[in-house]
């Protein structure tokens, strides 16, 4: 089992997150939710360890706000 990488480890990660925002404009509420729920999923598909995505909705489960 690998373990989820929790560092930094993008080389130019504001780079990505513009990225992010460019595949978001334009889009309704509705449109932005399905486009982030199938990009979750392809990302999960080509982690490909459940025990690695577990790791990871536990992060992110435990940095939500209160």
């Amino acid at each position: 089992m690998a373990d989820l990488i929790l560092t930094p480890n993008l080389p130019r990660p504001d780079d990505v997150y513009a990225d992010l925002l460019a595949a978001h404009e334009g889009l309704s509420k509705e449109e932005s939710d399905a486009l982030n729920a199938r990009l979750i999923l392809i990302l999960a598909n080509h982690i490909g360890d459940r025990a690695v995505l577990q790791q990871a909705l536990k992060a992110a489960k435990d940095a939500a706000p209160a």
